[in-house]
């Protein structure tokens, strides 16, 4: 084996279902898990639902948190601008050795966008991503103008050469907290959910199932 060669052991990745988990509680374990990693750890991936919280992100802008009520919030390193978590949303933990497989930031972002267009392409749901604000849309131009709803968020934090927060999908969730906030910093951003898109009811371990598929294999 030459010394630019990556053994295929350590592009192995294991799936953990962590069922309904506070937020904050795994996120601890993340930043851990991460810490902890040597060259050889495997990456994971972590499928989870979360009770109802609002996530802010490292550089997020207390303005677009509207109306919280409740609702705890907690203050994140990942990226991006303030989201929501809430049972029946499917979101998949993204802890990938990005330096060792070869990958940017960038084509990370862009891999996870792939990943819910084609899974929700299988629900006969048509999506895509924007230049300008990541995520996955439905309805509406590329541009973000009218008639745009948003299904998919996703938002990294990377360290050492690892990744871990990830990406959320809307499966079948209470999308009322949402209007509480400006979605990922985007005002008067509807957001959908699959189950509000199909004619037949979406399980969520379904879509959680689909989604961790589809990310093993464009990983």
């Amino acid at each position: 084996m030459s010394a630019t060669t990556t053994p295929a052991a350590s592009l192995a990745v294991q799936v953990r279902d962590l069922g309904l988990r506070d937020y904050t509680a795994v996120y601890d374990e993340m930043r851990a898990f991460t810490a902890a990693r040597t060259a050889v750890t495997a990456d994971e991936l972590w499928c989870v639902e979360h009770p109802p919280v609002f996530t802010q992100g490292q550089a997020g802008k207390p303005e677009h948190l509207l109306a919280p009520g409740g609702i705890p919030v907690v203050q994140s390193n990942r990226g991006g601008q303030v989201t929501y978590h809430g049972p029946g949303q499917a979101v998949i933990y993204v802890l990938v050795d990005i330096a060792r497989r070869g990958y940017g930031i960038r084509r990370l972002v862009t891999t996870l966008e792939n990943v819910m267009i084609e899974v929700l392409g299988g629900f006969g749901i048509a999506a895509h991503a924007r230049p300008d604000a990541p995520g996955v849309y439905v309805g509406g131009p590329l541009d973000g103008r009218a008639g745009q709803r948003k299904i998919g968020s996703l938002g990294l934090r990377v360290s050492r050469g690892c990744s871990y927060h990830g990406l959320s999908l809307n499966v079948a969730m209470d999308l009322e907290p949402f209007t509480r906030i400006n979605p990922c910093g985007l005002i008067d951003m509807p957001m959908t959910q699959i189950n509000d898109l199909v004619a037949t009811p979406v399980a969520l371990a379904d879509v959680q199932r689909q989604l961790v598929a589809t990310l093993i294999r464009l990983l």
